[in-house]
Parts: structure tokens; sequence; C-alpha cells
């Protein structure tokens, strides 16, 4: 049995893949694991996992780094898992007596980590993270990356260094399957997650508001699962304002457990984020939930989405801003509703063959122990 800790600044301790799936897996493994986030406040055990979180991302970096030797100096562990660069640079310090795994699910550096300062500033510092990103992957011993598309630049500029691509794919137990058939002059589309722009809400009912208007005699139910950043908070209550349609229902984000059960009503599941660079190289990883539940889904034509999901068989992927495109489509399946229960069902088989967590556990599993 070895003792495995993950370090998490951004993360919640209860985050789907960090605690629901990886933590969970190598508990089950009998393991000792234990999460430390800094984006929480948490003492105490879950699921037989040992939680230590502080509400600490206003402190400054050093302060952070200290927390988090805190942590490990007193849980000793074989084996460290961090998600981000801070955590990896503490876990340095005595970095012989375990391993560190890096594990990669997020674009580095974010847009949003360098929008807020003006040109040229903006550029020196996306060159600074972009440093600090090689060297968390020279601290590193081992890399995890979300999906290959992430592997840049690390598993190039460190090739002989092990590493593990390991999706997103969502565990059974967390599924509320749900196929539907459609019901004639009706379609209810879901949307979930960020309520911003770049996330793709205002495309979302830009689509909904050219179907309303191809087709007067349709009706046209929404639901949205999620919150607004603080930032666009404004921004959606004008959207808001200028789309106030019968049958919108707004419902708060939920436990992560619950999380397939807020879209049971939805006939289609929409993500029409904007196309940028770092969207183009992130998975938008709600696509696996939906296709479990049996959802076909209209999507962003974006890289990442491209080279790891066959769309195709469930869904179509589109230019987010082509709202009569997108219209179309839905417009297709309400005149075949024999094509929308294809796709319906072939979303939970694309599910049950190759996206479900039965098929990677042993594999995430095997390379920790590698590690050790």
């Amino acid at each position: 049995m070895a003792r495995i800790l993950f370090l998490t600044t951004a993360h919640q301790y209860d985050d789907d893949r960090i605690f629901h799936h990886q933590a969970k897996e190598l508990h089950k493994s009998g393991h000792e694991v234990k999460i430390c986030s800094l984006s929480s406040d948490f003492k105490g055990i879950l699921n037989g996992i040992e939680i230590e979180s502080y509400p600490v991302l206003h402190l400054d970096t050093d302060a952070k780094i200290k927390v988090l030797r805190k942590v490990i100096e007193k849980f000793q562990p074989d084996c460290i898992l961090c998600s981000e660069p801070l955590a990896v640079v503490a876990s340095q310090k005595k970095r012989k007596r375990y391993s560190i795994i890096y594990d990669i699910t997020e674009w580095y550096p974010a847009k949003r980590m360098v929008q807020r300062f003006p040109f040229p500033l903006n550029v020196f510092h996306a060159i600074r993270f972009f440093l600090i990103q090689l060297y968390a992957g020279f601290l590193s011993t081992h890399f995890i990356f979300g999906e290959g598309t992430k592997k840049f630049p690390l598993a190039y500029v460190f090739p002989f260094k092990k590493r593990l691509i390991l999706p997103y794919y969502p565990d059974e137990i967390y599924i509320r399957k749900s196929i539907k058939n459609l019901t004639p002059n009706e379609i209810h589309l879901a949307y979930t997650g960020s309520f911003s722009k770049e996330k793709g809400i205002e495309n979302f009912f830009n689509a909904a508001d050219k179907l309303r208007k191809r087709n007067p005699q349709l009706t046209v139910k929404i639901s949205l699962i999620g919150t607004p950043p603080k930032t666009d908070e404004t921004y959606f209550s004008d959207l808001l304002s200028r789309y106030s349609w019968e049958h919108i229902i707004i419902k708060k984000p939920v436990a992560f457990e619950q999380f397939t059960e807020t879209y049971i009503e939805a006939d289609i599941c929409f993500d029409l984020r904007e196309m940028n660079l770092e969207n183009h190289h992130c998975l938008p990883i709600k696509i696996f939930y939906y296709a479990a539940s049996g959802k076909p889904v209209i999507y962003s034509d974006l890289k990442a989405t491209r080279q790891h999901v066959e769309v195709s068989k469930f869904g179509h992927l589109v230019n987010p801003e082509d709202a009569e495109s997108i219209a179309k489509i839905v417009e297709n399946y309400l005149q075949n509703p024999e094509l929308y229960s294809q796709h319906a069902q072939n979303a939970r088989l694309e599910y049950e063959k190759y996206y479900n967590w039965d098929l990677i556990r042993k594999n995430f599993v095997q390379f920790i122990e590698n590690a050790l």
C-alpha cells in the first residue's frame, strides 16, 4: 500500500476527475489517498479519502507553497499527483523521496491568466507563464495528459519522461441514462456550464432565436444549467432581457453526482464555445456525459473534439457563430425523427464501447503503481 497525495490549487477537493475518479480508484486499489486543495475549505474523510483543503487562493505564491509543503511534510507521500505548476513547484523541495506526477488538464497559460494585462505586458506574462510550465515539466517525474492535444510542449521538450493519456471518461455510477423520442412540434435544448461569451452562451441563444423565427409553430424549451462568472453577470442579464422567451428554465449547478439528472428532459445538448487557440486544444469533457445519457449533441468544431470523439455518430460539429446552419440541423432532426432516435441510441453505444471509465481505470492505477 502506497501513500498517494493529490495537490491542487485551482480545483475543488471534490473535483470530478481528482476525487470522483482518480482518488476513489486508487483508494479502491488499496492505497492510502489524501487530497489537498487551496480553493475550498474542508477537513475530514470522504469515502475513505482524507481531505485537507484550505480557502487560500487569495494569498501570495510563497504563502500557498508553504501551505502545500506543510501538507507534504505531514503526510510523507510515496507519490504526489499535481494539477497545476504551483503544486509541482511546491513538491520539488525533497523530490527524491517520491514521484511527482503532473496531471495536465488545462491549456497553459490559459487565456484568463493574461487577458487582464494590457499589451505588451500580456505578451511578457504569457512567456513567463509558459516558462513556468516548462519548469514544472522539468521538476516532474511523470506526466498524465487529459488529451493528446495538451501534450505540447511538455511531451516534446521532455520526450523520455513516462506519460499516460487519461481522458475524462465518466464512471457509469454517475450516469442517468435518458434516451428520448422527439415530441411533435416541440424541442428541448440544453446548455450547461458557465454562462459566458467565451463558453458560447450568446451563440446558443442566437441559434435558438434563429430556430424560433424559422419555425414559429414550434415550441422551443430551453434548460440552462450553471451560473455566469462575476465578470459576465451583466452580460448574461442583458441576454436574458433580449431573449425573454417562454419555456426557459435556469437551474443552479448541482453536486457532481446529480449532474446528469439536470438535463434528462433535454432532446439535444449544446456546447458552442468560441473557436480560439486555447479552446482548440481543450476537449469539452461534458460530451462524454451527454453521450452516456443518450443525448445527441451540437458542438463547436474544435480540433480537440475532432481528434478525440467521433461526433458524427451522435451529433454535429458546427461553426458556433452560424446560427442558421445550427437551426437547420435541429430542423432536420424534427423532420427525420428516426435520425434523432438513431443518434440518441448511438450516443449511448459509443459511450459503452469507447468513452467510459471502465476502459481506462486499470491503465491509470497501473501507471501510478509503476511510478512508485
